[in-house]
């Protein structure tokens, strides 16, 4: 059984950079035509895809805030990172991270607020 977890700080200031690790357990991050998203859902909002990376380890990023979003892995520790430079209030969500074949695995996800 896959199983994720997102972990990270809970508040972050302004200006400063976000980071978030999802750990996948139970299964290997290069399963061949996996793919690991991170989404999240602002408060009173609707899902939003932030980014992903694939089996490959080819990345793909919202151009909504692709300037600003950078998604890496560690093979060896079975990790997805992800790191959203310049955050503002605006970022303040539950961060989710998803994947597998299509979004089959989910984490249970995080909040992230941000603020001073």
């Amino acid at each position: 059984q896959v199983q994720l977890q997102e972990s990270g700080p809970g508040l972050v200031k302004p200006s400063q950079t976000l980071s978030l690790v999802c750990t996948v357990s139970g299964g290997s991050i290069t399963t061949n035509l996996y793919y690991w998203n991170w989404m999240r859902q602002p408060p009173g909002k609707g899902l939003e895809w932030v980014g992903a990376i694939a089996y490959s380890g080819q990345t793909y990023y919202n151009p909504s805030h692709q300037s600003r979003i950078s998604i890496s892995r560690d093979v060896s520790k079975n990790h997805i990172t992800l790191q959203l430079s310049s955050v503002t209030p605006n970022d303040t969500a539950v961060y989710y991270c998803t994947g597998g074949s299509g979004y089959a695995y989910w984490g249970q996800g995080t909040q992230v607020t941000v603020s001073s």
